[in-house]
């Protein structure tokens, strides 16, 4: 309970960030990307200004603990490596952050003003992640199939 009460109050945090810092105006984003134009730095010293506190609080706090506050152990890291999925998923996210202004936190502030443009947007992302989790669990369940297929197969004779 402890966990689900820090996960909100930190949401609520971060959300109150954003508004204030101007980060759920799609047109700040937008700003912040034309570099060639009118350009904005705004977004690059919010990013900053969090960026800095991370640092200082993982310097302070979590690296100096053996495990964390509500959990009872830091969560593995699945993979550092660069592949094709992070690499496509990543220019998607560009993309879609360049076009429409929003990325996934501004966009579930931005909720609450009922503006069409961010409903479009957040009806969109969700239908892309629940679109993701089905072509996922299609993909895992081919995986499995043919690692199945591979072990009935009767080993090559020498």
């Amino acid at each position: 309970m402890r966990a689900l009460i820090t996960a909100a109050v930190s949401g609520a945090v971060f959300s109150l960030g954003l508004a204030l810092g101007g980060m759920t105006d799609p047109t700040k984003v937008q700003g912040f990307l034309d570099l060639t134009g009118d350009w904005d730095p705004s977004l690059a010293f919010v990013m900053g200004g969090g960026l800095g506190s991370f640092a200082l609080l993982q310097r302070l706090l979590i690296r100096r603990r053996d495990r964390p506050v509500f959990a009872p152990a830091f969560p593995a890291c699945p993979s550092s490596r660069l592949d094709r999925r992070l690499l496509g998923g990543s220019a998607m996210f560009g993309v879609g952050w360049g076009l429409g202004g929003f990325c996934p936190g501004p966009a579930l502030t931005s909720v609450a003003s009922g503006g069409s443009t961010v409903l479009l947007f957040t009806l969109s992302m969700v239908g892309g992640m629940v679109l993701f989790r089905g072509l996922e669990a299609l993909r895992a369940r081919a995986v499995a199939q043919a690692a199945e297929g591979a072990e009935a197969l009767p080993a090559a004779e020498s």
